[in-house]
């Protein structure tokens, strides 16, 4: 397989780094190398968030994504940081719900989803990323549903264990988006 270098970005709160985590664990559940790395902010919510995630069959060098061939965005200034250092052939997720313009790159694949609107219609609130991971799943095969859900089972806490189904939930409207 080859090297999947993802960013997931947003503010502190909307779980970005949950969504890495869950994409690092699918691709160690599908016997891959994996690394995950997270940044942020002092304010944790509210402040700026991001994760970097490897997935490779060779060992990883470094954990750090400089130039991902999938970036996922949740809010415009993560946009704005991110979008120049998408590799040539990449792939694109916004949360078209926060961020309010389009991308001028031709060289990409974008993907936008009202995501943060979605998760409210469907009674999914605060899991849009969530939602944005799901349509990254479809979009790009690195992983596959059932293996998605195993690594939700593994990643959702036992005091959040009710939210488990909304979480499958909310994967399943990504992949439909």
């Amino acid at each position: 397989m080859e090297l999947c270098s993802m960013i997931f970005a947003g503010f502190g709160g909307q779980g970005v780094l949950f969504s890495g985590k869950v994409a690092a664990y699918a691709g160690l559940l599908d016997e891959h190398e994996v690394s995950w790395l997270p940044s942020y902010g002092p304010e944790m919510r509210g402040g700026t968030a991001n994760c970097s995630v490897c997935i490779n069959d060779r060992p990883i060098g470094s954990p750090m994504v400089l130039a991902p061939n999938v970036l996922v965005a949740m809010n415009t200034p993560s946009y704005d940081k991110f979008i120049d250092s998408v590799q040539p052939g990449g792939a694109v997720f916004l949360d078209s719900s926060l961020i309010d313009r389009t991308c001028g790159r031709t060289d990409v694949s974008v993907f936008s989803v009202p995501a943060t609107q979605m998760a409210g219609e469907q009674g999914l609130d605060g899991i849009a990323n969530v939602i944005l991971l799901g349509k990254v799943v479809k979009e790009t095969a690195f992983t596959s549903f059932e293996t998605i859900k195993k690594a939700l089972e593994k990643n959702v806490p036992a005091k959040k264990a009710h939210l488990l189904e909304y979480n499958i939930r909310a994967i399943e409207v990504g992949m439909n988006a």
